[in-house]
C-alpha cells in the first residue's frame, strides 16, 4: 500500500487578506468617486510597477542597511536588488525623473495600487494594502500644498463624510526648527526616532510617546522599543509643541488675535512652553510658520474653515522624506476598539511636501507635494457610517439543466441573454438534484433562474423563478407543503419572450 500524499494546509499568510466580490464591488464604487474628484482638479492617471530597484526606493522606510529591512526584496539574475514598492510616492519620483524631458511641468497625476511592508502584522496592520495617491511634481509654492488639502476635504465630502472629518495641517520645518534649537538637528537618527514617536501619539498616548522620546518603552506583549534618548527637558519641549495651537491670521480660543502674516503659539495648559521658547526663534521654525500662514490665506479665500481644514502642530507623518507642509485626514466619529473602549476612528490618509525625493535622480531641485489615501481604512469607515454598500453584488441569471440531452438548448438561452447584455450562466455542476441547482443560484445571489423541463419544451414555454420575490414571499409561509404548492415568485412565459421578460424582471428588481 502506498503512503497517502500529505495534504497542504490551506493557510492565508499573516498580514494578507482575501477579498470577496462584495468588497471588490464596494471598493470599486468608492475608488470611482475619488477618481471623479481627482480628475475635477485636473489630475491624470499613471501606473507604475509593483517592483522597483531597491536603490530607487531609497532608505526612507527601512531602519538598517539590509536591502530587505522593511521591504520585500529579491535579487535579479544580474545581481541587482529589487523590492516590492512600500508606497506609491518613491516610484512616482523615479517615473518623473526617467521621463523628465517629455512630461508637463508641473506634473499632476494620480495612482492606485497595492503596496507592501515587511513588518510584523497585527490588528489593522497588513503587509499588503491598497493606496490611492495624488501628487503635483514641479510646483514649489504653498498653493500646491493647499490644493492637496482642499482636494482631500472635497473627497471626504463627496463620499458622504461631511462633518465627520478634519484635515490637519502642520509643517516639518516647525518641528525641524525645534529639534535644531534643542541641539538635535544634526543627529538624523535621533530626529527620525522623534518623528516616529510623535506619529504614534494617537495610538500610544502621551506617556507612550514620552517613553519613546526617552529611553524606550515596552508594549503590551513585552517587546521593548528603543527610544530617542532625549533628556526630560528635550522631551517636554517636543510634547509642548505637539500639544500647542498655532493661531495664524485669526484668533483661536485662549490666544491673541493675529494680523496678516503673523502667528501666535498658544500653549496647552498641561504643557507650558518654557522649555520650547529658545527653539521657536530658529530660521526653520519661522519659515515653517510663514508657509502655514500662506496656506491659511488660501483656505480662507476658498471657504475652507477650521471645521474642515485646521493647523495642528502634532501632525508630523512617519516617513523621513517630507521637507515642508504635512497633512492628514482624520475621521472624527467614535468607534469601539478591540478592548471595548470608545475611540476616534483616526487617520485614513495623509501626505506632504517632499522636495528632495526626485532630486535623488537629478541634479536640479524638483519640488513635489502629494497625499495618499489608505483605501482599506477608508472603506471600513464608509461601512461603519453606512455611506457605502457592503452587500454581495447581484449575480447572474442561472439557466437550470433539467435534461442533459438538451444542453444545447439551455446554452442557446444563455447566449441570447448574454447578447442582450444580461449576466447569465448555465448550471455546470451535478444536474441530478433540482434543489441543489436552485441552492447554487441562491449562493450566487442570482436574481432569477430559468426552468425548462420536457413539458415546458413541448408547450413552447419556460418557467422563470424570481428569487428575490420568492424569498420575500416565502418568509410569510411556514408550511413546507404550502410553499411547494404556492411556488412563490415563479411564473411562466413564452420561450420567444424569455429575454424581454428577464429584462422586465431585472428592471423591477
Amino acid at each position: 500500500m502506498t503512503e497517502k500524499t500529505k495534504l497542504i494546509a490551506p493557510r492565508l499568510p499573516r498580514g494578507f487578506e482575501d477579498r470577496t466580490p462584495g468588497e471588490i464591488a464596494a471598493v470599486g464604487q468608492m475608488i470611482e468617486t475619488i477618481k471623479r474628484v481627482y480628475e475635477r482638479y485636473g489630475f491624470d492617471p499613471v501606473e507604475t510597477p509593483l517592483f522597483e530597484y531597491t536603490e530607487a526606493l531609497g532608505k526612507f522606510l527601512p531602519d538598517t542597511d539590509r536591502p530587505n529591512a522593511g521591504v520585500f526584496s529579491l535579487q535579479d539574475d544580474d545581481e541587482q536588488w529589487m523590492s516590492l514598492r512600500y508606497d506609491l510616492t518613491a516610484p512616482l519620483a523615479r517615473h518623473f525623473a526617467e521621463n523628465f524631458e517629455t512630461l508637463p511641468k508641473p506634473y499632476r497625476s494620480y495612482r492606485q495600487g497595492y503596496v507592501f511592508r515587511n513588518e510584523r502584522p497585527g490588528p489593522g496592520r497588513f503587509r499588503q494594502f491598497m493606496q490611492f495617491d495624488a501628487d503635483t511634481v514641479g510646483a514649489g509654492g504653498p498653493e500646491a500644498d493647499a490644493e492637496m488639502c482642499m482636494m482631500m476635504a472635497d473627497v471626504m465630502d463627496e463620499l458622504g463624510l461631511g462633518g465627520k472629518y478634519v484635515v490637519r495641517v502642520s509643517n516639518r520645518k516647525v518641528l525641524d526648527g525645534v529639534l535644531s534649537g534643542l541641539g538635535l538637528g544634526s543627529d538624523g537618527g535621533r530626529s527620525l526616532a522623534v518623528l516616529r514617536a510623535i506619529d504614534k501619539l494617537d495610538r500610544l498616548g502621551v506617556e507612550g510617546v514620552r517613553g519613546l522620546l526617552g529611553k524606550g518603552r515596552k508594549d503590551e506583549s513585552g517587546d521593548f522599543s528603543k527610544g530617542a534618548d532625549l533628556t526630560d527637558d528635550q522631551a517636554n519641549a517636543i510634547l509642548a509643541l505637539v500639544h500647542s495651537n498655532i493661531a495664524i491670521e485669526g484668533k483661536i480660543e485662549g490666544g491673541e488675535a493675529c494680523g496678516p502674516g503673523s502667528a501666535a503659539i498658544v500653549p496647552h495648559p498641561d504643557f507650558p512652553l518654557d522649555s520650547l521658547a529658545p527653539a521657536m526663534a530658529t530660521i526653520k521654525f519661522v519659515e515653517g510658520v510663514a508657509e502655514l500662514s500662506g496656506m491659511q490665506r488660501l483656505f480662507n479665500a476658498a471657504g475652507y474653515g477650521p471645521d474642515r481644514i485646521k493647523i495642528d502642530p502634532s501632525v508630523v507623518r512617519g516617513l523621513e522624506y517630507y521637507t515642508g507642509p504635512v497633512f492628514e485626514i482624520e475621521l472624527t466619529f467614535p468607534v469601539i476598539n478591540e478592548k471595548g473602549q470608545p475611540v476616534v476612528f483616526g487617520s485614513v490618509g495623509g501626505g506632504g511636501r517632499y522636495d528632495g525625493l526626485v532630486s535623488r535622480f537629478r541634479r536640479e531641485p524638483v519640488p513635489a507635494t502629494g497625499f495618499s489615501i489608505g483605501v482599506s481604512r477608508l472603506f471600513n469607515a464608509l461601512k461603519l457610517t453606512g455611506n457605502i454598500a457592503s452587500t454581495e453584488p447581484v449575480g447572474p441569471v442561472v439557466v437550470l439543466v433539467m435534461d442533459k440531452d438538451h444542453t444545447a438548448g439551455y446554452q442557446g438561452m444563455v447566449s441570447e441573454l448574454r447578447k442582450a447584455g444580461i449576466r447569465a450562466e448555465m448550471f455546470l455542476g451535478n444536474t441530478k438534484n433540482f434543489g441543489k441547482q436552485v441552492a447554487y443560484a441562491d449562493k450566487r445571489n442570482a436574481p432569477a433562474v430559468i426552468i425548462e423541463g420536457s413539458q415546458e419544451r413541448e408547450q413552447g414555454i419556460v418557467q422563470i423563478k424570481d428569487l428575490v420575490a420568492g424569498k420575500q414571499a416565502a418568509s410569510a409561509i411556514t408550511d413546507n407543503a404550502e410553499w411547494k404548492a404556492a411556488r412563490p415568485g415563479q411564473f411562466e412565459v413564452r420561450r420567444e419572450d424569455l429575454v424581454a421578460e428577464i429584462k422586465k424582471l431585472l428592471s423591477q428588481q
